[in-house]
């Protein structure tokens, strides 16, 4: 039976082979299948086939058996009207905790912007106290939209858009590049069909032949890598519409601009078989003039690391070549959920010391800022609240802090979800800004009381102004003084919703405590 086929799948990907896991997912599948017994989808299939499928997702992607179990059940409360305490009484607190999470992201009935803002607003507040949350509510979109075209044709360019634009930036930047790229293909048609169209239209007469010149390529690479070289991987691949049409928005639709549109991944144990395979490439093609990029030594702001070339070929095609380890790949593809891989805790290991195994180098630039250590007084757990990043926690705190939703979402596209940049401490901390983000912005991040007492800074090693925009890898020095206090002036060169904030908090309790009291 198919059914069955998709336990089988499930349980052949979870990570862990402990007996009382593999039984806790398959008594979540029963008890989800029973519930859904009669529940069909727009296109007739049953229901359950889509819970079986975003399990199955999660499960090939590492996450842990109480988040498949989660996923299995999540429409149970909403959709069937199995009770929470149901859920608690056979699950535990935990998984009901993660339905419930993942219910309310679904429960929103505004329309409209305020829709859009509010299913904005819940997703984060629920990410911040379990990230688990997002993981599913991703995974759950990406097979809505795999299914997209069943759904009334009314509810398509609402659906498609709201992925486009909540859905997309989280996964981007949470480092998942292979939902990221899968949702904006889904969505693209939908929200841009002209656009779409055009696109198509440019790249389709000559895909057929494309592909088979890439096929070729690849085998002439690989046999010349194999001449110096064991345990390596290659394939190709075609850069995605959605972002071929953002590329070529940008490039006033010359297509002689674009370097990208077709790729060659070449994946190698080892960092130094990652310099080794860039060098044996550059010797069969001729790299184009400032197109070497190194983000291995200099990763990007979500964390992912590579190295590009783009070289022109014998016959010549442009063609990008990535370069890669097995673990930058993984963590390419799925980003954060890379991390959160099943695994016993042991009794005594420091919660800091599990987050720096656990993710150690995707959130590297916010370890600085972590909490103190404090010891771990559970064991075998799947998932700790300190593997949330930096960034989702200051989310959280935006949210108590921002009491219209519009600001809440205007602050998030204007700082979380910007394009980023590095920035150093003298000591080599990192900090993770958008771009355009000034001297003041980086003394925030720092602290508060950083921020409140900046007086000057220096920026590798020259005194700037404190409105000095920041550019990527600047090492910043900041020097404070209890005297000085933020003025009106900040506000016009911050960038951050997180200065702009204790700007304006400073101001307002520097003018109370002038008034005098009755």
């Amino acid at each position: 039976m198919e059914i069955m086929a998709n336990l089988r799948s499930i349980l052949g990907h979870l990570t862990s082979t402990q007996k009382e896991d593999h039984a806790l997912v398959e008594k979540a599948y029963s008890f989800a299948e029973r519930a859904h017994k009669d529940h069909t989808r727009y296109s007739g299939e049953p229901y359950f086939t889509h819970l079986a499928s975003v399990a199955d997702m999660l499960a090939e992607m590492g996450m842990g058996p109480k988040t498949v179990a989660a996923a299995l059940l999540h429409d149970v409360v909403e959709d069937m009207g199995v009770t929470p305490e149901a859920i608690r009484d056979e699950f535990g607190p935990e998984i009901l905790f993660l339905v419930e999470g993942v219910t309310k992201l679904g429960s929103v009935r505004y329309h409209g912007t305020d829709r859009h803002n509010e299913s904005l607003r819940k997703l984060f507040v629920a990410t911040s106290e379990d990230i688990r949350v997002l993981m599913i509510k991703l995974v759950d979109r990406l097979h809505n939209m795999q299914t997209l075209e069943h759904v009334p044709k009314e509810k398509q360019p609402r659906i498609a858009r709201e992925t486009l634009e909540i859905y997309v930036p989280v996964a981007h930047r949470l480092g998942m590049g292979r939902i990221r790229k899968e949702l904006e293909d889904l969505a693209f048609p939908y929200v841009y069909p002209e656009e779409y169209k055009k696109v198509n239209a440019l790249v389709a007469p000559d895909m057929k032949d494309a592909l088979e010149k890439l096929e070729k390529l690849r085998k002439t690479l690989q046999k010349k890598l194999a001449a110096s070289m064991k345990d390596f991987k290659t394939h190709y691949r075609v850069k995605g519409m959605y972002s071929l049409f953002r590329k070529l928005e940008r490039r006033e639709w010359d297509m002689s601009h674009i370097y990208d549109l077709y790729a060659i991944r070449i994946i190698v144990p080892s960092v130094d078989q990652c310099y080794q395979a860039l060098g044996i490439v550059h010797q069969m093609w001729r790299p184009l003039p400032q197109r070497v990029k190194d983000y291995i030594a200099f990763p990007k702001p979500n964390g992912y690391q590579s190295l590009h070339t783009t070289v022109i070929t014998n016959d010549k095609v442009i063609l990008e070549i990535q370069i890669r380890t097995e673990q930058m790949h993984k963590e390419s593809e799925f980003g954060v959920a890379s991390h959160l891989i099943y695994k016993d805790v042991q009794v005594g290991q420091t919660a800091a010391n599990r987050m720096a195994d656990l993710i150690p180098m995707l959130f590297r630039p916010f370890l600085w800022r972590r909490a103190a250590e404090t010891p771990a007084v559970t064991t075998n757990k799947e998932y700790n609240i300190e593997q949330v990043p930096e960034w989702i926690k200051e989310i959280a705190e935006v949210n108590k802090n921002t009491k219209d939703t519009g600001d809440f979402v205007a602050e998030l596209r204007g700082d979380f979800f910007s394009h980023r940049i590095f920035a150093f401490t003298p000591k080599g901390d990192v900090i993770d800004l958008p771009i355009g983000a000034s001297v003041i912005d980086f003394a925030y991040a720092i602290h508060t009381d950083v921020g409140n007492h900046t007086a000057s800074a220096k920026v590798n090693g020259k005194m700037v102004q404190l409105h000095k925009e920041l550019g990527n890898g600047d090492i910043v020095e900041i020097y404070t003084k209890p005297s000085n206090k933020p003025n009106a002036k900040w506000l016009n060169f911050t960038k951050t919703g997180l200065a702009q904030r204790h700007i304006r908090q400073s101001i307002a309790d520097a003018r109370n405590a002038e008034r005098p009291s009755i």
